[in-house]
């Protein structure tokens, strides 16, 4: 019961966050980081896949509701909570994850997070953006859009991982 209260309180608490600070940040029409889907990138390795999708379309449907976005950020979550599974097979350390273990960086080491939470956020950030715009004419300006607001929402990823997570190396 107090895993399930960790995760609602940091998914309140990473919602506000995205909504009340982070919505308002563009540089430049480049870069808009998007770190709530560190959420889904933190859940237990042993998860379900269903518990993982409603959980991807819930953080997502509540972002488009705050900010009015129409189901592009319920479709981009649901996609990469899909994708997530896979990802974590094919990057998995050599022995295997332990039964309950949350992919963190304490865990895992930094350039296991890093290509992680990259590849995560390159999949949501493209599906995103280019839903966005819903054209090709802009692929430019919205590949840029992907990589630069890709670097700044790992690089928050990173500074929520160093503040929030305890140090519980592996044995």
């Amino acid at each position: 019961m107090t895993e399930l209260l960790k995760y609602v309180l940091k998914f309140i608490g990473i919602t506000l966050l995205q909504v009340l600070l982070l919505d308002n940040v563009e540089l430049g029409s480049y870069v808009n980081p998007f770190p709530y889907i560190y959420l889904i990138l933190i859940l237990p390795v042993n998860m379900g896949r269903v518990a993982l999708l409603v959980m991807g379309f819930a953080l997502g449907l509540t972002l488009d509701t705050f900010s009015g976005t129409g189901g592009i950020h319920a479709v981009a979550t649901t996609l990469i909570a899909y994708y997530r599974p896979f990802l974590l097979r094919a990057q998995s350390p050599r022995e295997g994850f332990e039964l309950h273990a949350v992919p963190h960086i304490n865990l895992y080491g930094f350039s296991w997070f890093v290509g992680y939470a990259t590849l995560m956020v390159a999949i949501h950030h493209t599906v995103l953006f280019f839903l966005e715009v819903f054209r090709f004419a802009e692929f430019f300006h919205t590949l840029w859009k992907i990589i630069l607001s890709g670097i700044f929402s790992v690089g928050i990823m990173l500074l929520m991982e160093v503040l929030t997570v305890t140090d519980r190396r592996r044995k």
